[in-house]
């Protein structure tokens, strides 16, 4: 029997800090078998250590993993382009290397938590933005024929 073909599946968010870097650990953690992931931004800002902090509590570590531009996927072919954030789906309606490019927006935890009245306050948005993205992954691939057709 032959193994199925990984999907290549590139997370673009604005600044690639926060919720393109947690799909793409949610992806490498549920989904090894399945899926190739990379996350990518269009503005990269560094890893936000607060995602950093809410992905570790439900043991995935993606300390290691580092804030991207998309142009070091230039000349590369991804099966789905799937754009986090609003702001990216605007900025980014067409990449070369995507044979679909779909939208799957989610809240920004940062700009949820700057008005948080403490630490576990702030810590509440990434954890729920966390949840959702963790969600949306664990029904990938199947969830990405239902948008995409």
């Amino acid at each position: 029997m032959r193994k199925a073909k990984k999907l290549r599946v590139l997370f673009l968010c604005t600044g690639n800090s926060c919720r393109s870097q947690m799909a793409e650990a949610w992806a490498r953690h549920l989904r090894p078998d399945l899926i190739d992931a990379y996350s990518a931004g269009l503005e990269p800002k560094g890893l936000d250590p607060m995602a950093v902090k809410v992905m570790a509590e439900v043991g995935v570590d993606m300390s290691g993993q580092i804030s991207k531009h998309l142009d070091q996927f230039k000349g590369q072919t991804f099966d789905y382009v799937i754009a986090v954030c609003d702001h990216a789906k605007e900025v980014c309606p067409v990449f070369a290397g995507a044979r679909r490019l779909i939208h799957v927006g989610f809240e920004d935890p940062p700009t949820l938590a700057k008005d948080a009245h403490s630490e576990q306050e702030a810590l509440g948005h990434y954890r729920r933005v966390r949840d959702q993205i963790r969600q949306f992954v664990e029904g990938m691939p199947d969830s990405l024929e239902k948008i995409d057709g």
